[in-house]
């Protein structure tokens, strides 16, 4: 993952690169919350667990960015210690 973009690879050879303004609590994780993930339901989705973020896999191929209100957002940044 570089610093300002997620690249997913998928199982047939494709990869996707989304900016990762798109999603928030990724743009402001650490470089090692971000590489910190598990597939989750059986590869339909990424879970970054330090940072409290799902992400399907369908979001990502049809361009779908982060649905967290700026509300809810806001809060979890707030309550980071990093």
């Amino acid at each position: 993952m570089k610093q300002d973009e997620l690249i997913v690879e998928l199982s047939d050879g494709r990869a996707i690169t989304i900016p990762l303004v798109w999603y928030p609590r990724l743009f402001h994780g650490t470089e090692e919350e971000r590489n910190n993930w598990r597939l989750i339901g059986e590869g339909e989705g990424i879970h970054w667990p330090d940072l409290d973020e799902d992400i399907s896999i369908e979001h990502l191929l049809i361009g779908v960015p982060s649905g967290e209100s700026q509300r809810s957002f806001q809060k979890w940044l707030n309550a980071r210690k990093v």
